[in-house]
């Protein structure tokens, strides 16, 4: 066997239908479509249309909002960790941040952030330093002897802070 006679095995690609190309095919004439009406046209696009009448979508009430300022964590759950201690690709004696979890494959991108789940166990002893974490991922390292430090919490306790601050300064010209 030669290179220039490598063929595909048969059937593995099998011919487009070519519609409406004569009758012999079984598709001439209308193509499959039936006769007239707006499906038979091209470009249509019915979607979520009714025939009139005012769709569902209209109908139910628009609810909740999207909050701009939400944050994306990729979620990571405590037998990915074990498997990549295991596999040599997370050093335990190293700090466990998003940039490590990242270089050790466990996830592609970091978004805003990493949030370790529960789920599965843990045997090593890891310090964990991410955006987020479950009680039952906190609880689970800390058994081994790790520790879990939150990113960015004195920031939000910070701002929480503002916000308390805020809400009890009184309005202006108004008796308390």
């Amino acid at each position: 066997m030669k290179l220039n006679e490598i063929r595909d095995n048969e059937g593995a690609r099998p011919d487009h239908k070519r519609r409406g190309r004569g009758n012999g095919s079984g598709l001439g004439k209308t193509g499959g479509r039936g006769h007239k009406g707006q499906k038979a046209r091209s470009g249509v696009a019915l979607g979520a249309f009714e025939g009139g009448q005012m769709p569902l979508h209209r109908r139910l009430p628009k609810r909740g909002f999207n909050n701009v300022f939400r944050k994306d964590f990729v979620e990571v759950n405590l037998d990915k960790l074990q498997r990549a201690v295991d596999q040599g690709a997370l050093d335990p004696a190293q700090p466990v941040d998003a940039e490590a979890i990242r270089r050790a494959g466990i996830v592609k991108r970091t978004r805003d952030g990493v949030r370790v789940l529960g789920r599965g166990e843990i045997k090593a002893k890891l310090d964990v330093r991410v955006a987020g974490i479950s009680g039952s991922a906190r609880n689970a390292i800390e058994a081994q002897g790790g520790l879990v430090t939150i990113e960015g919490a004195e920031e939000m306790a910070a701002a929480q802070e503002r916000k308390t601050k805020r809400a009890k300064k009184p309005v202006p010209g108004q008796s308390a």
